[in-house]
């Protein structure tokens, strides 16, 4: 019996001593620990919904958009940033992933989703019975509308003046189908419509002449007339209504609960009216 509690004792002894060589390597190696945390971002706090996410790259979030939509995706000293990278980058924390962000046309968006060249699509990019046939959306994170660019002396001065006219539109925009009446919905009469890939390049066009009005989503609009303000403005009357939400390929759901997940929480806290509200007055 005393035999076994010496040795009980002498075991004791033995695993204190490895104990406090374990804590003394412990706390030479916490720099090193704090840095691969912090590479890692917040996979520590990630669901397990988000740990279920598949993308197109391991270890990056890819998204696809058309940097030529300011406020939501734009070009500043080379970098693409807006209200939607800004979403974007939220969600891409919460998977603990690394952000791409592939800048193509508008209308080659679905096509990105379709033929796995990214994971998800965020451009301003309005809910449409069209892009539902291919696209699942998120819940709407934005109200926006169609808004009517014209020259400072323009007689257009309502919706229904658009009748015979030559419009600008983004090539591909719910602009675009309601000009071309692709959907017979339209209430006005389009004399010609002339797409662009870039919506700059319409408002270059509007204001040299080339055409008589721009249709855009209203955000964007100011911030085009704000720029330009003593040449071309914007009509009181919006020709539509609409609703932004991001886009995954079909039947992509562990990825559509992420995003509503990140906007869910980004609405109840109040980032998301901040994050608008910057680039409004930036």
């Amino acid at each position: 019996m005393k035999k076994t509690k010496k040795l009980a004792a002498l075991f004791l002894a033995v695993a204190m001593t490895a104990s406090l060589a374990a804590c003394s390597q412990g706390s030479t190696s916490s720099s090193a620990a704090s840095s691969e945390a912090s590479i890692t971002s917040s996979s520590a706090g990630v669901s397990s919904t988000a740990a279920s996410v598949q993308t197109i790259t391991d270890g990056t979030l890819t998204m696809s958009t058309n940097a030529e939509f300011e406020p939501f995706e734009y070009k500043d000293n080379g970098n693409i940033v807006g209200i939607d990278v800004e979403i974007a980058n939220k969600i891409a924390q919460k998977l603990g992933l690394k952000l791409k962000i592939n800048d193509v046309n508008f209308d080659s968006l679905t096509v990105e989703l379709q033929t796995n060249k990214c994971d998800f699509v965020a451009a301003g990019w309005s809910i449409k019975p069209d892009r539902q046939k291919n696209v699942d959306f998120s819940n709407v994170y934005y109200d926006a509308s169609q808004a009517i660019i014209i020259p400072k002396s323009s007689s257009i001065k309502a919706p229904t003046d658009l009748n015979g006219k030559t419009v600008g539109v983004q090539q591909g925009t719910t602009g675009d189908t309601y000009c071309t009446n692709e959907d017979g919905k339209s209430e006005v009469k389009v004399g010609t419509v002339k797409r662009y890939n870039k919506a700059p390049d319409a408002i270059l066009d509007l204001i040299n002449g080339r055409i008589d009005a721009v249709v855009i989503d209203d955000f964007p609009a100011t911030k085009y007339v704000g720029k330009n303000s003593d040449k071309i403005e914007k009509l009181n009357d919006a020709l539509t209504n609409e609703q932004y939400a991001i886009g995954v390929k079909k039947g992509n759901t562990a990825l559509l609960d992420v995003i509503n997940g990140v906007l869910k929480d980004m609405e109840s806290s109040g980032e998301l009216d901040q994050i608008v509200e910057k680039y409004k007055q930036g």
